[in-house]
């Protein structure tokens, strides 16, 4: 806004140009009007017909009409389009001196604080600018240190989000803030933040504020956090809280109002002058109350109502409407700071309407008029002071007459200055101000100090401000007699004085003598002013005037009356009151404030020429005019004038409420906030102060909100629901006459515009809850969805209090759930890029692949709107499981035709299944639901053949891999058997991994899997045994015999074998495990068999050995042969005996056993089983060949191979860990008992066994 005080000389140069651009068509071109708005039946209608008529000052320069002979059609639309143009401008303007004089002096509305903030909005740049950055960061250009999970969440989120395309049309709606992507980052990574292993010293919601952190740091980027808080910090203050000048400012912008066209307004209309402003309310409330009058007098017109009855309802609205806002008007403060109370008191021809009882009641006394003064005064120096010494002390006093006294500092004579300010407070209009000049007595019996002057000022409001020099009253003795004092003193206003000043005055009732009084004009109340008059140092009034019900006006002077040159007066039913001024310029301002005090309608014009009337005092020519009627002139001159007088009740206030609302919607739509069609604080003020100062409808103005923002909506714009659902409601319980303050008047035309708004708002919202995935893209706005589809129920509805059945808002949300999912899986499909393959050949390979990525698309597709979705659905959770089973019964159709091309026995479809099934299973919802059945269905018969084939294929590989097995270790057996129980194991985890949701099925392809690796396993172990058998039959018979590799490895198989079998042949029961008894058991005997023959094998060795030892049993013809060999050949030459090789080669092939099957077998059990077996059958072996010799003594070799056998078994089996139950066993006794007794009888008969004994010691050969 202008200063008012600027340079005129200048700004009339400049506003005679601009007005210029005004007239030219080209300029007009920016005014923002919706289509089809410009010229509706609404558009001119408030303007007053001599508005429109009006050559309102040149503001538009009509060419000329051209000829029919050299016009043409493109001159006529060029000419009609300016005239357009030009009644469009007048309008706005007219429109913008309401709305300024709304913001001037609200008394109605004030910019609430308790709104919402609107956080600010992302714009297309600004999101392009986020992605830079978040991509950046994942290209490892920044200096942001973030651990691979914090990575992985981020590029998740750019994924997801940032690249949506859905969360670019929520950028391109302007409801998109930085809020939301924050908010939606942080649920985001609230799953994966949980989903972390815990670390000691580290809690999960440490990690999530550090995860936010760089968050905030990745979408800021480089700017300076301090400069983005002071910017967000003065924006959201600008959101708040506007100045009267920033309101000005914001609606110049909307209404497209040039700068200098609001200084020629804003001057002409006094906007700085509350006096002013509250006399043009007070006005315009007058004739709002004479429009009621004359339309219940006279039957004036009134709007089509609902029904005939509301014709008397609708006056007394108005007049209720009236009353209101003359009590919020009485309200209104007076005087600053609340120091006295004033008396509520209402018009003298309003009592009727405002019931304020008697009319002696609405008289004023003199005790209602009070006045506060405050008075400084200053004093500066004394000047003439010459017959005192310079050295001698002065000092000035002060005082108001009747109040305290003040002192100045002391000062010397020689230089008597102070500029001491004295502070008083005063009741009287014309107070008498004294100063005195006192110097300090020398003698010694002064009680006092001499008083050297005085001077007495009688100041008013309206004295100068400046100091001035006073020639001052010289006491006795004093002999200066030219002295003077420099002072000034500054009477301010208060504020419920509105003028004052001497006037001469003569009355009927009042001031009965022609006599020229001080005056002051008195606002006892908002609705009460008093024309008072006072004496010299008097706070109450001599006598009053009230001026409820007088006009005041302008008049010649009168002859007869002597004194005063310029003339007014006050008239009353008969009464007349004259006033005149010694100045043309006091009277305009006299004038000036009765008016405003009055209430008239009239306004006084002054003279068009001024009377120059000489005074007494001299010719010097008066003031034209005070600065007020200057801006009123030049406001004339530039077409303004019009739109200044013209009176608010001439106009149709809905139509230009209509016009600036949407304006104004339009330009808070397009700000830096997203502000999802709410108004700011200022915005909403002022739409408000409008609305309750030129009675615009509340119906009407939410209808006109709901069609604005309706068109928005429907072209894109995002509305929240919340905002549609209140002014819905509000419109809802005024036209089914269920408002809260009563019922009230229900135009035709309300009511039919709230039918079309109601059917507009339920296509709408329809639309929205089908498109809920692009209107409400990851649920932002936040609660938007819930409060959609809480309006759709309050529209449906019939009227405001019957609510709708469920069944009936039900059938509506599963229609558009169901068209919902037809949308999205369009969307999806165009998204996977399926139609691109229309045409063309496709292997079924690429089609899996297609339909596989599709359904990744599917399942996040429902993940999604469980995460965010399912909340807003939370009543019809029912609903949205029939949307999900709907949206994947479409996804069905390209599943079926995808598997239908793959060739027979393929299973590269099992991952779709899987990925599916994995992710249905989990849903409480959609498991066994309609399209799960389905899935299963589909894939069942595959199942089934796809283990048919690996039974077949298994028993193949069992048949040819024992055909050609070498029976060479491999992991824990061989490479068939291996190989079997690895495709065994595979097959059953993968059945396992298909999570088979059906029960029943589910367990029949656990048994058959369980019962085919019973038999698998059980030919492999028969084949094993076999196989061990033949291998025992071709090997060695003697102690040359060494246990191989490959009968350990058949060891080893029989006990994977069992181990496999716990595994792939145990079905759960409940809380036990139950084997498959039968392989278990052939598994058991098989492994028994093998030890049995391997034990058998080491016993024929041992028969072999103890074959050879027979030869020297005693009485045979080679022992006795052999004997007298040897004693003969031993006369001639020496003769070896027989050695210990037999019974090295028996150990050796013993030891060597042992060692092999203690190393290579991976049963212990089974080993230790075999050695029992194997001591105690060799035991019994050689106790059987003793005891058929128990008549025969044993030859000398026999008994020391014997004793080398035995003590060699007995030590080398207890070295392997049989037990000692075993190792002396009745058996092993005997043969002990035998072999010393053989011992001691060949060492009497022999003389001696040559170191060999059965005697422990430690002595013995180890060899």
């Amino acid at each position: 806004m202008l200063d008012p005080s600027s340079s005129e000389e200048e700004g009339d140069e400049i506003v005679e140009v601009e007005r210029k651009e005004v007239a030219a068509p080209k300029s007009l071109g920016g005014a923002r009007l919706s289509p089809g708005r410009s010229s509706d039946g609404h558009g001119g209608g408030g303007l007053q017909p001599r508005a429109r008529g009006s050559g309102g000052g040149g503001g538009c320069g009509r060419p000329s009409s051209p000829s029919p002979s050299v016009g043409s059609d493109k001159e006529k639309e060029d000419l009609e389009k300016m005239q357009r143009e030009e009644e469009e401008r007048k309008k706005r303007l007219q429109l913008y001196v309401f709305v300024m004089r709304c913001i001037a002096y609200p008394f109605n509305a004030k910019q609430p604080t308790d709104m919402a903030r609107r956080q600010q909005k992302i714009s297309k740049q600004h999101l392009q600018t986020v992605k830079e950055r978040f991509q950046a960061f994942l290209n490892g250009e920044t200096q942001i240190v973030a651990d691979e999970a914090f990575i992985n969440a981020v590029q998740s989120y750019y994924e997801v989000f940032l690249k949506s395309d859905r969360v670019s049309r929520m950028v391109q709606s302007g409801g998109c803030s930085a809020s939301d992507s924050r908010e939606v980052f942080k649920k985001h990574i609230e799953k994966r933040v949980r989903s972390l292993p815990e670390i000691d010293g580290l809690s999960k919601e440490t990690v999530l504020s550090s995860w936010i952190a760089k968050f905030d740091t990745i979408y800021r980027g480089e700017e300076d956090p301090r400069k983005h808080q002071q910017r967000m910090t003065a924006s959201a203050a600008s959101e708040l809280i506007l100045s009267k000048d920033q309101l000005y400012e914001m609606f110049q912008q909307i209404l497209g109002i040039k700068k200098f066209e609001h200084q020629l307004l804003y001057n002409a209309c006094q906007l700085d002058n509350p006096d002013e402003q509250a006399a043009q309310i007070r006005r315009e409330l007058d004739g709002r109350l004479q429009m009621a009058d004359q339309i219940a007098r006279h039957g004036g017109r009134f709007p089509r109502f609902a029904s005939r009855e509301m014709e008397a309802m609708f006056i007394e609205e108005l007049r209720s409407s009236v009353n209101l806002l003359m009590a919020n008007l009485e309200s209104m403060p007076v005087s600053k700071g609340g120091e006295f109370k004033l008396q509520k008191l209402k018009r003298g021809h309003n009592a009727s309407i405002m019931d304020m009882g008697q009319e002696d009641e609405n008289t004023l006394s003199k005790s209602d008029v009070v006045l506060s003064f405050t008075l400084e005064v200053v004093i500066m120096e004394v000047q003439g002071l010459r017959s005192l010494a310079p050295n001698r002390i002065v000092y000035c006093t002060m005082e108001v007459e009747g109040g305290h006294k003040l002192q100045t500092d002391q000062a010397e004579a020689s230089k008597p200055t102070w500029g001491t300010q004295g502070d008083f407070t005063t009741t009287q209009p014309l107070p008498a101000v004294k100063v005195k000049l006192f110097t300090e007595s020398t003698g010694v019996l002064a009680l006092e100090d001499k008083e050297l002057g005085k001077v007495v000022l009688h100041p008013t409001p309206n004295s100068p401000k400046q100091s001035e020099l006073h020639k001052m009253m010289v006491s006795k003795g004093c002999p200066d007699n030219d002295l003077r004092i420099k002072l000034a003193i500054r009477m301010d206003k208060p504020q419920n004085m509105k003028h004052c000043g001497y006037l001469w005055t003569i009355g009927k009732n009042v001031w009965k003598r022609w006599k020229k009084r001080f005056f002051v004009l008195v606002q006892v109340s908002q609705y009460t002013f008093a024309m008072c008059s006072y004496r010299e140092k008097k706070a109450e009034p001599v006598e009053l005037l009230q001026l409820d019900g007088y006009t005041v006006d302008y008049t010649d002077p009168q002859p007869g009356l002597d004194g005063g040159r310029t003339f007014f007066n006050a008239v009353k039913e008969g009464d007349t009151v004259i006033f005149a001024s010694d100045d043309e310029q006091d009277r305009i301002l006299w004038v000036q404030a009765m008016y405003r005090a009055t209430g008239q309608s009239h306004k006084p014009v002054p003279p068009t020429q001024v009377q120059k009337l000489n005074s007494k005092g001299g010719t010097a020519p008066q003031l034209d005019a005070p600065i007020s009627q200057f801006y009123a002139d030049r406001a004339q001159k530039h077409g303004m004038d019009e739109f200044i007088s013209a009176h608010p009740c001439n106009f149709d206030h809905g139509s230009l409420f209509e016009l600036v609302q949407r304006l104004t919607l339009d330009h808070r739509l397009n700000d830096s906030y997203s502000c999802l069609g709410w108004f700011s604080p200022g915005q909403v003020f002022v739409l408000d102060e409008y609305c309750a100062r030129y009675g615009v409808r509340g119906c009407h103005r939410h209808l006109c909100y709901l069609s604005d923002l309706l068109e928005r909506a429907e072209n894109g714009a995002m509305i929240d629901p919340t905002l549609l659902h209140y002014s819905f409601a509000f419109c809802a319980s005024h036209v089914h006459g269920n408002r809260p303050d009563g019922i009230g008047t229900v135009t035709v035309e309300e009511k039919e515009h709230f039918e079309e708004i109601k059917e507009r708002l339920r296509v709408l919202l329809e639309n929205q809850i089908t498109h809920f995935r692009y209107c409400f893209p990851f649920g932002r706005p936040e609660g938007a969805l819930k409060a959609t589809l809480s309006l759709l129920e309050r529209v449906l509805m019939k009227d405001i209090v019957t609510s709708v059945p469920q069944e009936e808002v039900k059938a509506v949300i599963r229609k558009c759930l169901e068209q919902a999912a037809l949308v999205n899986y369009q969307r999806l499909s165009e998204y996977a890029k399926l139609e691109e393959n229309v045409g063309r050949l496709v292997t079924p390979a690429k089609k899996l692949e297609d339909n596989i990525r599709l359904a990744e698309l599917v399942i996040e597709v429902l993940q999604q709107n469980e995460e965010h979705h399912a909340e807003a659905f939370a009543w019809w959770s029912d609903l949205m499981v029939e949307h999900a089973e709907t949206f994947l019964c479409l996804y069905s159709a390209d599943m079926d035709a995808a598997l239908e091309v793959q060739p027979p026995d393929s299973w590269d479809s099992f991952p779709l299944f899987q990925l599916l099934n994995d992710f249905l299973r989990m849903d409480y919802n959609l498991c066994n639901g309609k399209f799960h059945r389905h899935l299963q269905d589909l894939y069942a018969p595959l199942v089934v053949r796809y283990v048919d084939l690996m039974e077949s294929s298994i028993a193949q590989s069992i048949h040819r891999g024992f055909e050609r097995e070498s029976w060479e270790p491999v992991n824990h057996g061989s490479g068939t058997s291996e190989d079997l129980f690895w495709k065994l194991d595979a097959l059953q985890t993968f059945i396992r991994d298909l999570h088979w949701p059906e029960e029943e099925f589910g367990k029949h392809l656990e048994t058959r899997l369980k019962l085919m690796s019973s038999d698998m396993i059980e030919s492999c172990v028969k084949r094993t045994r076999a196989a061990f058998e033949a291998k025992l039959q071709k090997s060695s018979r003697a102690t040359d015999f060494r246990v191989p590799q490959s009968i350990c490895t058949m060891f080893n198989v029989m006990v994977d074998a069992k181990a496999q079998s716990a595994k792939l042949c145990a079905v759960d029961l409940g809380q036990e495990r139950q084997y498959h008894s039968q392989i278990d058991d052939l598994i058991e005997e098989t492994v028994k068999e093998m030890i049995t023959l391997l034990v058998a094998k080491f016993v024929v060795i041992l028969e072999s050995v103890l074959a050879k030892l027979s030869r020297y049993d005693e009485g045979t013809l080679f022992s006795s042969f052999l004997s007298f060999t040897v004693k003969a050949a031993s006369k001639y030459v020496d003769v070896p005996k027989p050695g210990m090789d037999v019974a090295d080669g028996y150990v050796t092939f013993v030891r060597h056993s042992q060692d092999m099957l203690r190393e290579k077998v991976n049963e212990e059990v089974y080993v230790e089983r075999l050695f029992d077996q194997w001591y105690t059958s060799t035991m019994n072996l050689l106790g059987t060949w003793l005891t058929d010799r128990v008549d025969l003594q044993l030859h000398l070799y026999q008994l020391k191979i014997l004793i080398r056998v035995v003590k060699k078994k007995y030590r080398d089996f207890r070295l392997q860990g049989v037990l000692d139950s075993t190792l002396n066993s009745k058996m092993y006794e005997t043969v002990r008992n035998r072999l010393t007794l053989e011992e001691a009888t060949a060492s009497v008969r022999e003389g001696g066994m040559q170191g060999i004994s059965m005697r422990d010691s430690d002595e013995d050969d180890d060899n």
